[in-house]
């Protein structure tokens, strides 16, 4: 995992397709001993399975030769399904391949763990749908992203990583469980530090790739107890554009909360 402080580059706030090179088996072993993870996310998937792992035709293909990869590379026990693989891999994943004009879609997945968005709503969409929400993304990243996922190569992992600020330390921050965001007054120990690990796979037999997410929590108050995350977190708090606070649910805190980092 990237050491904190690195999320919070020096500079004001800005979007950055950062990347650094793991390797896959790495990415998606379990790493959970307490099965703490994957039980929750047994849990979800049976409660409501279409909500949270989905899967087109066109993402039967890829989903087989990740099956594969899983098999033959990490251990993994088969699967048939996507929901087979979503109970069995601890980080959700996301499989993309590009349609007739090179644009990459969402093809399916399993994705229990959300940060405020819902699979269903963007299953079959393109990528710049999908990011379309968030403010400024498109702008300063789409284009670098689409030339790098055209030539991702296979056998290395691509990591980088996002973060927020949530009240509570829930996985499962789907839309559909109106979760609160944080509110005033502010308390350092009642907020935590959310962290999507990310990377990107090349799927070399069917030209598709395989996004996978873990999240992290950090309680804040014990984040905050490292100066160079606490200096990093407050310059970033303070200087992201309004509009981005406000997609992050963080506009009527973030002075409070960057005031509270000293």
């Amino acid at each position: 995992m990237t050491p904190l402080a690195e999320l919070f580059p020096a500079g004001d706030f800005r979007f950055h397709l950062t990347l650094r090179r793991g390797e896959p088996a790495e990415f998606f072993k379990a790493r959970d001993g307490s099965g703490r993870v994957l039980g929750e996310r047994a849990k979800w998937l049976a409660e409501t399975p279409a909500r949270y792992a989905a899967l087109l035709p066109e993402g039967e293909p890829l989903l087989a030769e990740v099956d594969e990869l899983g098999m033959t590379d990490w251990g993994l026990p088969k699967t048939t399904s996507v929901h087979g693989l979503g109970a069995v891999l601890e980080p959700d994943f996301l499989l993309l391949s590009p349609d007739a004009t090179g644009a990459f879609r969402l093809r399916g997945g399993a994705l229990c763990f959300p940060t405020g968005w819902a699979l269903e709503e963007k299953l079959g969409h393109t990528l710049d749908f999908i990011h379309g929400v968030v403010p400024g993304l498109n702008p300063a990243l789409a284009s670098p992203i689409h030339q790098f996922l055209t030539k991702l190569k296979p056998g290395v992992a691509f990591l980088r990583d996002n973060w927020g600020i949530t009240a509570d330390e829930e996985l499962n921050q789907h839309p559909v469980r109106a979760l609160p965001s944080p509110v005033l007054p502010v308390a350092l120990d009642r907020l935590w530090l959310r962290v999507e690990h990310q990377a990107l796979v090349a799927l070399p037999r069917t030209g598709g790739v395989l996004f996978g997410i873990r999240i992290a929590l950090h309680r804040l108050d014990q984040v905050a107890q490292d100066a160079e995350i606490r200096t990093g977190l407050k310059r970033a708090l303070v200087s992201m554009p309004a509009e981005v606070a406000a997609y992050k649910r963080l506009d009527a805190v973030r002075a409070s909360v960057a005031g509270l980092l000293g």
